[in-house]
């Protein structure tokens, strides 16, 4: 999304980022995000009920004199208030309307001085003053201070919060008195503008009223032109360069004027004189020449092949290159060798290569005993009838003389067999 926004909180530790989003976001001043404000449901009618904003925001504001508290504007007709502890919801809506109560899209705003009065500008042209805790009525609402259609691109108070400046999308400059807020107290013409977000400030003395002009690409020269506050005289222009002067800013406390314009460059004015710090620390580091030493020295001329090290080998027959390739374990693609003895580094031994070759000469070998165990038991017959511990002893009394079984064969127990079970041939 394209940054419409950006400005400094008071203490200068924080920055609110406004862009074509309908979430803004504050960074510090390393760049890692602090908080960002939640979308709000977009199916609510009354934008009233809804967390955030839903649409497009159009310019963010600090409070001047709480830290943490900001405000934005946006294309769901609401002017919000946050805080930085609480992204979650705003803090308050505002919600400008028509005198016939219809929604209208604010395009700017801003905190007066000492914070207690928001101001914002509306597509119908109009201006609306609310007081900060009263969010239901605005507290001043001039209908036709731009034409309506065109967007005002900036509102701005006084430092002694009396007086409103407005920068019209037709082309004006107008001065208010919001003690008398039925009428402009001067109005100036004639000063094209061509974004949304051409900036007026005043002075940090209250004498003077600055702002930019726009120009067609080729046709002339962006102006930073200045007005007193007192006669609303054209005092002095300054032209910029062949673009268009977009953002100014006076800073009260370096009296220094930055100035944006429409083809990337930022220009910044100050006074050797009456300025302080800003670009006058940059401007007295003068760029350091390197120092010219011309010496007479012996010149060595060293011929590249003339060092082993340096020495590139001639190019051989192709034919002797593939044989030597060959010769080459990695570049012949030699297998590896079958492992010798038991498997290692994830590979099968000798036994096989693959496991279930291994499991069938290890483990599922057949191991059929064709011996007589009646021969395996007599073999320990003569150690237990030495030393009879298990068995033996139990018998001694009842059966003192082992007796076995007399081996018949399995012909004489086929003859017993009666002749029904005898196997027919």
């Amino acid at each position: 999304h394209q940054i419409k926004s950006l400005q400094y909180s008071n203490t200068g530790d924080m920055i609110l980022v406004v862009s074509g989003s309908s979430q803004a976001k504050v960074i510090d001043r390393d760049g890692f995000e602090v908080m960002e404000c939640i979308k709000g449901d977009q199916y609510i009618v009354d934008m009233a009920n809804t967390k955030g904003h839903t649409a497009m925001l159009h310019t963010g504001s600090w409070h001047p004199k709480i830290k943490g508290e900001f405000m934005t504007c946006s294309n769901d007709a609401t002017v919000r208030t946050w805080e930085v502890e609480n992204p979650k919801k705003q803090k308050s809506v505002f919600k400008p309307r028509t005198m016939q109560g219809k929604k209208v899209i604010p395009t700017t705003c801003t905190y007066s001085r000492d914070g207690n009065l928001i101001a914002a500008a509306c597509q119908n042209g109009s201006i609306q003053i609310w007081d900060r805790n009263l969010t239901v009525h605005p507290k001043f609402h001039y209908k036709q201070a731009h034409d309506s259609g065109t967007d005002t691109s900036c509102v701005t108070f006084s430092y002694d919060g009396n007086v409103l400046a407005s920068r019209g999308g037709d082309d004006s400059l107008k001065l208010w008195d919001i003690r008398q807020f039925n009428k402009p107290l001067f109005s100036a013409s004639g000063l094209p503008t061509m974004f949304p977000m051409t900036d007026c400030c005043f002075s940090p003395d209250d004498k003077l009223i600055v702002t930019g002009t726009s120009i067609q690409r080729g046709c002339g020269s962006g102006k930073l032109v200045f007005f007193e506050r007192r006669t609303f005289q054209r005092v002095y222009e300054i032209d910029i360069t062949d673009a268009s002067v977009v953002r100014c800013l006076w800073h009260p406390k370096l009296n220094q004027i930055m100035v944006g314009t429409g083809n990337g460059l930022a220009k910044v004015y100050y006074d050797p004189n009456k300025s302080q710090r800003g670009a006058k620390l940059c401007v007295v580091k003068t760029q350091r020449k390197a120092k010219q030493a011309e010496t007479l020295t012996q010149d060595y001329i060293i011929t590249p092949h003339a060092l082993p090290m340096f020495r590139e080998p001639r190019q051989r027959s192709t034919r002797k290159q593939l044989e030597k390739d060959r010769l080459d374990p990695l570049k012949s693609h030699k297998p590896e060798p079958p492992v010798a003895g038991p498997g290692r580094g994830g590979r099968v031994g000798t036994h096989g290569g693959t496991l279930s070759s291994y499991i069938v000469k290890n483990i599922a070998l057949d191991k059929t005993d064709d011996s007589n165990p009646r021969e395996a038991i007599l073999r320990h017959a003569k150690a237990a009838e030495d030393s009879p511990y298990w068995v033996s002893p139990a018998y001694s009394k009842t059966q003192p003389k082992t007796m076995f079984a007399q081996v018949e064969s399995d012909d004489e127990e086929a003859k017993n067999e009666p002749e029904w079970k005898k196997r027919k041939i």
